[in-house]
């Protein structure tokens, strides 16, 4: 890939209009460990200049002023902790906080909006969590000023005149309420170990409980406690909780998570229903979720770890579709060196090469749960995508198919070797990742193929000295794709990939299982709720129906398009393709469009 931030320095550099920032990542930065290369070898350094000094923490403070931007100590660090860029000279002005000396930058910030929901759309570790707390009041920035204890009436004085600074004054002045449904809801449990009907209670400052509980469809868990809640359920219940508050403002960051098509689309309209009375702003890394619940959206570009850049305003038809291109055409900016496509019909259509598993009628019953899946095959590299709503045994398939647990009835036809990648993902080995790809895998950890195929587009090569254990959620989720993908096995089964995954690692994680398939002849079964995800990973698809919790009926697979015009059907919504990238998006229900296509009963694919 190439380095885009080395490419913006040199074009600027070159005409003498660059703004020039060091950035040391302190987490990957281990000077016991190495040989302190960026000292050593810095040229200015050799001269005499203080280019690079250490400071009292052991660590390397770089000189921005003195910096020739030679870019020598980016490739000799061991850790890959250093970074030199070079940024357009007007974004100084634009500087809203930076975290110390050589720490993270953010550049600009959204302004909520009445009547609107308000959407951010970049990768992760960029600075939407940054945002987060500013326009809430947890942060006071310092427009740069890192070494003096920040204040609002410079930031008011600094944003005199803009659109922003009646949002800020308010903040400023603590008039403003805010509410937060915060990105890892799996946390909630430690911090409420309580039943679910009596965090809402204390939670509910308007009166609206029963209406919330009913939106969000949680009348069966009201009597359970926390720790005994699905991904799915805990998620409902931490944006119901946000949804309780009495506030001015509410965030919502990736509410998706976890929640099947069904409720992803039922909570965004609820969201929606909120936003025409309250200021909403959203993160969201689901494009069709977000194509759906948004109204503007701020794309983010930048580097991770290092600096964040809000962009202007677009609709979110035309965000999605840029940060699709990868190019901003308003400002000259390339973020990602590929654009993503996608196909306007299945990619493939039948299948002629030999079976891999097959399974007759299988039924298993677990605590009160009844999965019944109907006679099915898959052959030799073909990817299947599962699809179907929550508590339907989607997972208790794969469950089967790896091994885990037994039908209660039925055969599972001749075994085959399975890698499997589990939906809740439990990290318990005390070492680095590369200790454990070390253990995990061996000698495959050494091929070329697991390099080019796999480590290089998960962007595997900055984790490789972090400890397992310090991993944050999309950090671990990448991690556990490529240990299931470079397993050897005939099959592999991989639950919900795109979990704390940003947009744009989603889209290359797709692509990723997709080509080792291809390459290795292996097969892969993915189960998915980002609807983006499978329609660029699946050849064909799996489809669950039934009862929620207490009936689940599994079919297929299907070639795609008939699998999707199933699966949408039972969930009544329909999906058109836009004209410009070919991505899927959603219908307005009871819309002319999405009352033709059901007379059609074309869900997925327009004539």
């Amino acid at each position: 890939m190439p380095d885009w931030e080395a490419y913006n320095f040199l074009s600027h550099h070159s005409i003498g209009w660059a703004m020039r920032i060091a950035v040391l990542n302190r987490d990957r930065c281990q000077p016991k460990r190495c040989a302190l290369e960026c000292l050593k070898y810095c040229p200015k350094v050799r001269t005499g200049d203080e280019t690079i000094v250490i400071g009292d923490d052991g660590k390397p403070v770089i000189s921005e002023e003195l910096c020739p931007g030679c870019g020598i100590c980016i490739h000799k660090c061991p850790f890959e902790a250093v970074q030199i860029i070079g940024l357009p000279e007007e974004l100084e002005e634009d500087l809203v906080h930076q975290f110390g000396k050589n720490g993270f930058r953010l550049f600009r910030l959204p302004w909520p909006k009445e009547g609107k929901v308000i959407g951010l759309l970049g990768p992760n570790a960029i600075g939407k969590t940054t945002i987060i707390n500013i326009l809430s009041g947890n942060l006071v920035p310092n427009l740069g000023n890192y070494e003096s204890k920040p204040d609002w009436e410079s930031v008011l004085e600094h944003y005199a005149g803009t659109e922003l600074f009646e949002h800020l004054k308010r903040i400023a002045d603590k008039t403003i309420k805010t509410a937060l449904k915060p990105q890892y809801v799996d946390k909630i449990p430690k911090l409420y170990d309580e039943k679910v009907d009596g965090l809402l209670k204390k939670m509910d400052e308007q009166g609206q409980l029963e209406k919330i509980i009913e939106s969000m469809d949680l009348q069966g868990c009201l009597d359970r406690k926390t720790t005994e809640l699905s991904g799915g359920e805990l998620q409902r219940v931490t944006i119901a909780a946000a949804m309780l508050k009495d506030a001015d403002i509410y965030f919502f960051d990736e509410p998706s998570s976890y929640l099947d098509i069904h409720q992803r689309l039922s909570v965004a309209k609820t969201i929606r229903e909120l936003s025409l009375v309250k200021q909403v702003v959203v993160i969201e890394h689901d494009l069709a979720v977000l194509d759906f619940l948004g109204d503007e959206v701020y794309l983010m570009y930048g580097s991770e770890g290092a600096y964040g850049i809000i962009a202007q305003p677009r609709a979110v038809r035309s965000a999605i579709n840029t940060y699709l291109s990868g190019y901003m055409r308003e400002e000259n900016m390339r973020f990602r060196d590929t654009d993503i496509r996608f196909e306007a019909h299945a990619p493939r259509t039948g299948w002629e090469t030999e079976t891999l598993i097959s399974f007759g009628e299988l039924e298993k019953r677990l605590n009160g749960f009844v999965l019944n899946t109907k006679a099915g095959r898959m052959h030799t590299g073909e990817v299947v995508g599962v699809v179907g709503r929550n508590s339907t045994g989607k997972t208790t398939f794969v469950r089967m198919l790896a091994g885990v647990i037994e039908p209660t009835k039925g055969e599972m036809g001749s075994m085959v070797k399975v890698s499997y990648k589990p939906q809740y993902l439990k990290p318990d080995f005390d070492g680095s990742v590369l200790e454990l790809f070390l253990e995990k895998i061996g000698k495959a950890f050494e091929s070329g193929f697991f390099t080019s195929e796999i480590a290089h587009p998960l962007n595997l090569k900055p984790l490789m000295d972090n400890a397992v254990l310090s991993l944050s959620g999309g950090e671990l989720q990448r991690v556990a794709i490529a240990l299931c993908l470079c397993s050897e096995a005939d099959i592999y089964l991989i639950d919900e990939p795109s979990a704390y995954l940003d947009s744009t690692q989603r889209m290359v994680a797709a692509r990723t299982i997709r080509r080792v398939m291809e390459k290795s002849g292996k097969s892969a079964l993915i189960v998915d709720h980002d609807v983006y995800f499978i329609d660029l990973v699946s050849d064909s698809l799996m489809v669950f129906g039934g009862e929620p919790s207490r009936h689940g009926v599994g079919e297929g697979p299907f070639e795609l398009r008939e699998g999707m015009n199933r699966f949408l059907k039972n969930v009544g919504i329909t999906f058109r393709r836009d004209p410009d990238t070919k991505r899927p998006r959603i219908n307005k229900l009871d819309s002319v469009l999405d009352r033709r296509q059901k007379a059609d009963g074309e869900y997925y694919y327009t004539k």
